[in-house]
């Protein structure tokens, strides 16, 4: 009889939580909730952060199926796909500052 805890079942949760343990990644998923959907150049003003950076961030995001990109003409719009992660980030104790920030449309966060 084996006593041990098969953890095979929650690398894939656990993959998860590191995706969003990044505060930039973090902080794009918190403003596309808020925006619903935004595109590479919004984020990028309001994030105040380079295009590559915010794109290197939104690949890890779409590759653990957090985001997804719909194109819209030449345009793809992001939003946030998972509802575990959108159940997550509902349990987080962001800051009021932080929140405010999100809200206003082209201020960093």
């Amino acid at each position: 009889m084996n006593d041990c805890i098969d953890i095979e079942p929650l690398k894939e949760q656990a993959e998860l939580l590191k995706v969003l343990a990044h505060p930039v990644r973090l902080c794009i998923v918190l403003k596309l909730l808020h925006s619903t959907s935004l595109d590479v150049t919004s984020l990028q003003c309001c994030l105040g952060i380079p295009q590559s950076t915010l794109s290197q961030h939104l690949s890890m995001l779409r590759l653990h199926r957090v985001v997804t990109g719909d194109h819209e003409g030449t345009r793809v719009m992001y939003s946030v796909s998972n509802n575990t992660v959108k159940e997550i980030v509902k349990q987080l104790d962001i800051p009021d500052e932080v929140r405010k920030q999100i809200r206003k449309e082209g201020i960093p966060l």
